[in-house]
């Protein structure tokens, strides 16, 4: 269950329609008044709402507190967090929501690609310095961090909530999310230009310069002690460990190289390796379900997965002995997994659609599966995207079955363009196969790809 948090002090003339507008994709709305003078009573007859009042004026981070207090006391699971001025559109909630149900336990942050032209160069200094505070705070960048108005939070992983100020709440409670090793995601979304004479700003130079200040230096100060080591321990922890694996799998590799052993000899040596280490990740168990029409192993098939991150190809390996993989040209020239591609007999997409065919043909004659991505990639945002018909004409032309591979956690885990390493709860699933003869997923390779995007997009929503 899903909310909104709508807090206002003097907006009275752009808050209904933010109301009515963002009441179009969430039902449920929290509006919390800061001791100002808006008329709710007007508001409560046109959209329902559920309407916090603060006695005093406190400002925006009190406000925000008890709206999120209030969202919890209520059973929400998720807040959608939006600033009543106007200038967020709300055609941007959608792509949030797909976020959220795909990554339910991620934050969800809009990165602004318009600026207010508008500001003061003493609110935009004011932006830039926070953005790179932050930064130096949880080491992630999230441009127009103290702009961001509208965020999606998961209630189950907020942290420092009775800790917040009474001003920046929600860069403190990213802060807090990014020490606690919670998964922050930085969506890009259009906002709008507001006019000087319709804004309504509570930017105070000097007041608000010593507050960013002082709180900002407090944040450093616990960042240096306490906030970024408890961000990187599992990865300075654990680092040597992964670094002690990937040697150990090179030294395995080199000397099945020399030894001349079999593929499919190594790929049992691979399985069985990347069994251990999805099995042994520290406070992130890894877990193999089972649907029932699923396909033995020894049955030749096409496997299929969705992609958000690196250890998803170690998720289908430590079920399946015996893949060959079709991977994308960088991983045959990247040193960490070149040796290790070459060797389990994987695939390069840049050879071409029919010698993919007859190799893959070659292997499915040995007893060999595939695994696709069909995606083609990983995804940015943890989000599912367009399955590329590919994997399913293949799958058309070999006349072989579909095994799907639902993957969730690993996004979390690691996900694109990351070297930190994340805790998480990981299951990859595998479910019913989808037959060569079954027509009711489509008769061609077109029709399967949509159908079939849309059957994972039905599972992983849910």
């Amino acid at each position: 269950m899903i909310c909104a948090i709508i807090t206002t002090y003097h907006n009275a003339g752009k808050l209904a329609d933010v109301i009515s507008h963002t009441a179009r994709y969430i039902h449920d709305i929290i509006v919390v008044d800061d001791n100002s003078d808006e008329k709710f009573e007007v508001l409560r007859i046109k959209t329902p709402v559920t309407i916090v009042h603060c006695p005093l004026k406190t400002g925006k981070g009190y406000a925000l507190k008890q709206g999120l207090r209030k969202a919890i006391k209520m059973g929400f699971s998720h807040a959608l967090t939006i600033d009543c001025d106007g200038q967020h559109s709300v055609e941007n909630i959608p792509l949030l929501l797909t976020i959220s149900r795909q990554q339910p336990d991620c934050f969800i942050v809009e990165n602004r690609t318009v600026t207010l032209d508008n500001s003061s160069k003493y609110h935009i200094f004011a932006e830039k310095f926070c953005e790179y505070m932050f930064t130096m705070q949880t080491s992630i960048h999230l441009p127009y961090i103290r702009q961001s108005g509208m965020h999606l939070y998961p209630l189950n992983c907020l942290h420092g909530l009775s800790l917040l100020t009474s001003h920046d709440a929600e860069l403190e409670l990213l802060v807090f999310a990014a020490w606690a090793g919670e998964k922050i995601v930085s969506v890009p979304i259009q906002c709008g230009h507001v006019s000087k004479e319709k804004r309504v700003l509570h930017f105070s130079t000097v007041y608000d310069f010593f507050r960013i200040t002082i709180v900002n230096s407090i944040l450093c100060l616990v960042a240096v002690i306490y906030g970024l080591p408890r961000r990187w321990w599992r990865s300075i922890l654990y680092g040597p460990w992964f670094m002690f694996c990937w040697i150990i799998g090179l030294l395995v590799t080199f000397c099945c190289k020399i030894l001349h052993t079999s593929t499919q000899t190594y790929r049992k040596l691979f399985h069985y390796g990347a069994s251990i280490l999805m099995h042994t990740f520290p406070a992130s168990p890894f877990r193999i379900q089972r649907k029932g029409g699923y396909l033995p192993m020894d049955y030749p098939a096409v496997y299929i997965a969705n992609h958000t991150s690196l250890f998803d190809i170690l998720a289908v390996v430590a079920i399946h002995p015996n893949l060959t993989i079709i991977a994308q040209n960088w991983v045959f020239n990247n040193p960490f997994f070149a040796p290790t591609a070459h060797m389990a007999g994987f695939l390069s997409v840049s050879n071409g659609f029919d010698t993919i065919v007859s190799k893959a043909q070659e292997e499915v004659e040995s007893g060999a599966s595939v695994l696709i991505f069909p995606e083609g990639g990983r995804s940015q945002f943890g989000i599912l995207r367009r399955f590329h018909r590919g994997a399913f004409k293949l799958t058309e032309i070999l006349h072989l079955p579909i095994q799907p591979v639902v993957i969730t956690g690993m996004f979390k885990l690691m996900s694109k363009g990351e070297l930190y390493i994340g805790k998480s709860k990981m299951i990859a699933t595998l479910m019913p196969a989808i037959m060569p003869d079954d027509n009711s997923w489509g008769e061609n390779g077109l029709q399967r790809s949509k159908s079939i995007q849309r059957y994972y997009e039905q599972l992983l929503n849910t």
